[in-house]
């Protein structure tokens, strides 16, 4: 069985197994705590990061990119990358925006500073770091909103890892209540 080490507020475990489920392929998950730094996890990644993919022939994959990639390749049915290079590209920048600029302006400040401080006993958010993911997310939804409201998807006019990658930084930062959708109805809708 296809296994997904992952941690549940992890944005980038979230994008592979929304990928998974939207391939209609069968997995098993795991929770890793890579803070723990397990020796049995760090054979199979020594980067002991998440997430991590083993395919069913044993074929290990780390770095959500890369996974994705190789999914949309091995099992093409379900296309989430696109059809011709400029979708491609677009698509692929876009995806770039989220695991880059989101989390860093928005998922860190956020989720890490609310939540992960929180369950790994590193103290207090510091709150000018959770002010500014209050803010910056506010940009970030604008965005979505003008893109949106001239595709039918975020990278144009079918559903792509684009708006995979989007749902999985959303989603995280919703579970801490942070994502001000009321004031954004267009990236809401």
């Amino acid at each position: 069985m296809r296994v997904l080490y992952h941690f549940w507020l992890h944005p980038f475990s979230r994008k592979v197994q929304l990928v998974l489920t939207e391939k209609k392929l069968d997995f098993d998950m795991k929770i890793e705590k890579t803070w723990e730094r397990r020796t049995e996890f760090l054979a199979m990644n020594p980067a002991g990061d998440l997430p991590l993919l083993i395919e069913k022939d044993g074929t290990t994959l780390s770095n959500s990119q890369v996974i994705c990639e190789y999914l949309d390749e091995v099992y093409p049915e379900v296309n989430l990358i696109g059809h011709d290079p400029v979708q491609r590209a677009e698509t692929r920048r876009l995806v770039n925006w989220f695991d880059r600029k989101f989390n860093k302006e928005v998922t860190e400040n956020l989720v890490n500073e609310k939540l992960m401080k929180y369950i790994l006993n590193l103290g207090e958010p510091h709150g000018p770091s959770v002010r500014a993911g209050r803010a910056n997310i506010h940009y970030h939804l604008d965005y979505i909103g003008f893109l949106t409201e001239r595709r039918k998807w975020i990278a144009g006019d079918f559903f792509s890892l684009a708006d995979v990658s989007a749902a999985a930084h959303l989603s995280t930062v919703d579970y801490v209540g942070d994502v001000p959708w009321e004031q954004h109805d267009s990236a809401r809708r």
